[in-house]
């Protein structure tokens, strides 16, 4: 059998089921699309893909690419339409499977079926590699994903989790596809704040040992929703997000943390957090393109309105709320910002400046160097109170989060 793997949010060999079952196969060919949609302005004004997440992505393409050289394979990087690309490819070659991972945004699984409609002669094999949970070991179907993430707790709470699987060690004889390569850049070619966040599945395995080879798991609810330092919160979130380190894994390395170490509150609620990434998820794949629409879920009409000189300032970190002010330019300066600084800045968005949530969305999809499709726009739905567990939206008093988080004014010297 002849199979073609697309990759997409799975850049890992480790814990990689997709890898796994595309594998089982006499000839293989890896392929990444680089969409060149990515880089232009989308219908909210900014740019699908930013530069502190392109660095990281292509980082990462880099290091799988090597990983896979040691294997005696390469990973196939192209540029174009993803569905025109690879329709091109099935086109060209006589592939009798495609393998993927599940998508949870509405245009990627458009496009997936779009793909199978024109290539009926192909079998698509959809596996679940971005998850805790896959559909079969899923709490509930995703029609019945619950309105709100206590709920979804409950019962997953009480489902074992598919254990990590270790990576290949032989992969099957490499498909040859002719075609121009796609030249990454694992420097910086643009001018951004240095980070200590580094693309790649190698990164990701550092960053896990160094987590976890410390008392900081012990700690992390007490210190989680500090406004600013690397060791204040797990920041797995960029290698989960471009699959460089799987949930399952994370999960493991939180288990064996608690049997070798020591078990707390702190270490059960970095499980919780995942747990709202998973729900994220689903809830995404149960709602559809509504993750985007303006009212969301919500039965009442969403009362935001766009303010373009509003949300410039509010993009750049010139509103008239100085917390606000340096949570925007760290973000713009790192493409990273803390869980508390998104729920500030979005509150401040909605709340203060009366703005349509879905343009903060759009400006987190574009900076964030951890983005993800399912759990920003769903925060945001959240705050806005268009989303999950809808009860009014979430409004945070600026000046009181102020004497909670920066009562010295050290987050704001900093980066004001």
């Amino acid at each position: 059998m002849k199979s073609l793997y697309w990759m997409t949010h799975d850049l890992r060999l480790d814990d990689n089921p997709a890898l796994l079952q595309a594998a089982q196969s006499e000839e293989l060919l890896l392929v990444y699309v680089v969409d060149p949609a990515w880089f232009r302005v989308n219908r909210f004004g900014q740019l699908s893909m930013g530069n502190h997440r392109w660095l990281f992505v292509q980082q990462a393409l880099i290091d799988l690419d090597s990983a896979l050289r040691d294997l005696g394979h390469r990973l196939c990087i192209v540029e174009g339409d993803p569905g025109e690309t690879i329709a091109q490819i099935l086109h060209q070659i006589p592939f009798q499977r495609l393998v993927t991972s599940q998508q949870f945004g509405s245009d990627e699984l458009d496009r997936i079926e779009r793909l199978k409609r024109v290539h009926p002669q192909v079998r698509f094999e959809i596996v679940d590699t971005y998850t805790l949970f896959d559909r079969q070991s899923l709490p509930m179907p995703v029609a019945e994903i619950p309105e709100t993430y206590s709920r979804f707790r409950r019962k997953a709470e009480k489902v074992p989790i598919i254990a990590p699987i270790p990576p290949p060690t032989t992969l099957p004889t490499m498909v040859q596809l002719k075609v121009d390569r796609f030249p990454l850049r694992a420097e910086l070619e643009f001018e951004v704040c240095e980070s200590q966040f580094h693309g790649g599945e190698a990164a990701a395995q550092r960053h896990v040992k160094h987590y976890f080879g410390e008392d900081l798991p012990l700690d992390y609810k007490q210190v989680r929703n500090a406004l600013d330092g690397w060791e204040n919160s797990s920041k797995m979130s960029a290698w989960l997000n471009a699959g460089c380190l799987s949930t399952r894994r994370m999960l493991n390395q939180i288990h064996d943390y608690e049997e070798s170490r020591e078990r707390n509150e702190s270490t059960y609620w970095l499980y919780v957090e995942l747990l709202w990434r998973e729900y994220f998820q689903w809830l995404a794949l149960k709602i559809g393109k509504g993750l985007s629409a303006k009212d969301g879920s919500s039965s009442q009409a969403y009362a935001g309105r766009f303010d373009p000189a509003g949300l410039a300032e509010w993009c750049e970190g010139n509103t008239a709320y100085p917390l606000v002010n340096a949570c925007m330019r760290q973000l713009n300066a790192t493409g990273y910002l803390s869980n508390r600084g998104r729920q500030l800045a979005a509150s401040c968005l909605i709340n203060e400046l009366q703005g349509d949530w879905r343009y903060g969305a759009g400006w987190f999809e574009q900076q964030l160097i951890d983005y993800d499709v399912a759990a920003n726009w769903g925060n945001w739905q959240y705050i806005a109170g268009v989303g999950a567990d809808a009860r009014g939206g979430r409004h945070f008093n600026l000046a009181k989060q102020t004497e909670i988080y920066d009562a010295d004014g050290s987050y704001r010297r900093r980066w004001l």
